[in-house]
């Protein structure tokens, strides 16, 4: 009889899987049974498989997946690597945030990696996220500032890297494993930012240990999941807000106009960045404009 394996979905493409089982690559085909139970898999899906005589596979059954994103597609992740930058293009802290937010709710950890240490070293990034309790890592594909503690963040995990257009992700999972040979984007210096180069989401296998998937930049990045969060239950995802749930005089406190707000009393003490909070105000209206019943 043959044997049941397990592994881990890298790449989908025209019916066909990439898993990575027992130390390498088989092509995989996904039978009905298991597209009419569990839908259409993604990379990051957990499965079973049996050899065929052909060198190929058979998908049986995926996990139940722990959790999922939508653009990209991708599920199973461990942490989102987010990059940013005070080097052009200049990261805008907002679209950070959100990422953040979106990771957290996810039950994802959020590690954020300031590219470009060369050029910048970041600091008003570094002060605030390392403020808000995020691990901060500064690296440098140039220099090699960083990529082996970066390594050691990624090892024996599933890591999706996303930051905007021309921040240097594929420049710098290059730098990570030169096995990658991913097509590098360059920044058009005419209008200061780049164009994606990636096209699709697949997962690869470090050397180090764990998985690494490039994906397309904050502008696909799944932002749905924003719909679900509540007016009452944002800060939660705001760590350094979260903090002093309880500490402001109205138990309902959502630290806008409130006297005697706690929040607002630690980011004029510096204690909580101001781009964090001010964050925090623009997601908090974006929700009640879509659902003022929150």
């Amino acid at each position: 009889m043959e044997a049941v394996l397990e592994g881990v979905v890298l790449k989908g493409v025209g019916g066909n899987y990439d898993v990575f089982t027992e130390g390498e690559i088989v092509r995989c085909r996904a039978g009905g049974r298991v597209k009419k139970a569990s839908g259409i898999l993604a990379c990051g899906d957990y499965v079973t498989l049996k050899r065929s005589s052909g060198g190929g596979g058979y998908i049986l059954s995926r996990r139940e997946r722990r959790n999922a994103l939508i653009r990209p597609a991708i599920a199973n992740i461990d942490q989102l690597v987010i990059l940013c930058s005070e080097a052009p293009p200049v990261t805008d802290p907002y679209l950070v945030d959100k990422v953040t937010v979106v990771a957290l709710y996810q039950d994802i950890r959020p590690l954020i990696v300031l590219n470009k240490t060369d050029l910048s070293p970041s600091e008003g990034l570094f002060r605030a996220y390392t403020l808000a309790g995020f691990p901060v890592v500064r690296v440098s594909a140039v220099t090699g500032e960083g990529l082996d503690e970066l390594r050691e963040h990624l090892k024996d995990r599933i890591s999706a890297f996303t930051g905007n257009s021309a921040i240097g992700k594929s420049s710098l999972l290059n730098a990570l494993d030169g096995r990658f040979g991913l097509r590098v984007g360059e920044l058009s210096e005419k209008i200061g930012r780049g164009k994606n180069t990636t096209r699709h989401v697949e997962l690869f296998s470090l050397e180090s240990g764990g998985f690494v998937a490039d994906t397309p930049g904050f502008s696909t990045f799944d932002a749905v999941r924003m719909e679900t969060l509540s007016a009452d239950t944002l800060q939660r995802y705001f760590p350094e807000i979260d903090r002093h749930f309880g500490q402001c005089r109205f138990s309902d406190c959502r630290h806008r106009k409130e006297p005697d707000c706690s929040v607002r009393e630690a980011v004029e003490r510096g204690e909580i960045a101001r781009s964090r909070y001010e964050s925090y105000c623009a997601l908090l209206d974006e929700i009640l404009r879509q659902n003022p019943w929150k």
